[in-house]
This record gives structure tokens, C-alpha cells and sequence, in this order.
């Protein structure tokens, strides 16, 4: 997990094109999407964090998106 306030945008954008960033969180709620997510972008730098996988994501504790993740917040929703 990357802090979003902990890295440069040179950083982040090296990481993204890597293919070592592929989702987005809002770590006050530990909720993660998709970097294209409408509500993931209107976020604070601040409370913005990043993750190379869904399971790096489930493994810190957060849930998907229940707008850019609709099937996979179904699944979530359904277990809890």
C-alpha cells in the first residue's frame, strides 16, 4: 500500500505504467476502486492510498466500490 501525500508525481506515474498501482482507496472509510472511479478522484491526496492488487486491498482491510466495482461490492455485500 502507497500513501498517495507520500509520493512525487514523477513516482506515481513510473508506478502506474509499471503496472505495480491498479486500484485506488479512500482510507478513512477503507474502501478501494478502480483508478478511473469518479468518486475515487474528488478525494484528498491526503486520505488517497494505492494498491498493486484486490487482495493487497482485502489484506489491509477495505472493501470494493459500490460504483466502480458493482459486481465485486455485491459479492462483499452478500458475505456480510
Amino acid at each position: 500500500m502507497w500513501q498517495h501525500s507520500a509520493l512525487s508525481d514523477q513516482s506515481l506515474f513510473s508506478l502506474i505504467h509499471a503496472g505495480r498501482i491498479t486500484l485506488g482507496g479512500y482510507s478513512p472509510n477503507k474502501i478501494y476502486g478502480l483508478l478511473s472511479c469518479k468518486s475515487g478522484k474528488r478525494m484528498k491526496k491526503q486520505n488517497r492510498v494505492f494498491f498493486e492488487n484486490i487482495n493487497a486491498a482485502v489484506d489491509a482491510g477495505y472493501r470494493p466500490c459500490g460504483h466502480c466495482m458493482k459486481l465485486e461490492f455485491k459479492l462483499w455485500k452478500s458475505k456480510q
